[in-house]
């Protein structure tokens, strides 16, 4: 009930409807999309804790996968991008879509995963360092590019989210190093 009052005020403040995919001047994540997001850390905390607290049989299972989710989740960031330009045929401050920055977004979009794909090929440890590294840029980056795409009401969440992932990548590859 909580997250519906919420989901109102942020209706109020904005006049722009949360719950509704449909409208462009959406800024502030719904109430599934909240859900889903912290949804998508249970992966992240429980394999960070798997590479501690699991039987040094399975230690590096759980650090390789850790490393895939998290390069599954940077590549995904990218990815939003796409949409981002693809939903916004024309923006006033990306001029048209045949100027340069237009472009530039469509290629940070697919740079996480370039760079989660390399991260995996060096291995659970050093790839969780890369993979912690580039979510902090994924956010960074977005930090910049939402407010151009009025989405900048997810930044709150993705800072929570980024803090959570990154961490658990860096437990996990502390806990690997051991």
């Amino acid at each position: 009930m909580q997250d519906n009052k919420r989901d109102t005020t942020a209706t109020k403040t904005t006049g722009t409807n949360t719950g509704s995919m449909a409208s462009h001047g959406d800024s502030f994540p719904s109430l599934w999309a909240r859900r889903m997001g912290f949804g998508g850390l249970i992966p992240f905390v429980l394999l960070a804790l798997a590479v501690w607290l699991a039987d040094p049989a399975y230690r590096a299972f759980a650090g390789l996968a850790l490393l895939g989710y998290g390069a599954v989740i940077a590549s995904f960031l990218g990815a939003i991008h796409w949409g981002l330009v693809m939903r916004h045929t024309s923006i006033n401050s990306l001029n048209s879509l045949d100027s340069p920055a237009p472009l530039a977004v469509l290629a940070w979009g697919v740079s996480p995963s370039l760079v989660a794909w390399v991260a995996l090929m060096l291995g659970a440890e050093p790839g969780l360092w890369v993979v912690a590294g580039l979510l902090w840029a994924c956010y960074a980056v977005d930090r910049v590019l939402y407010p151009l795409f009025q989405v900048q009401g997810w930044l709150p969440m993705r800072r929570t989210l980024t803090v959570v992932a990154s961490a658990s990548c860096l437990l996990g590859a502390m806990g690997l190093m051991r």
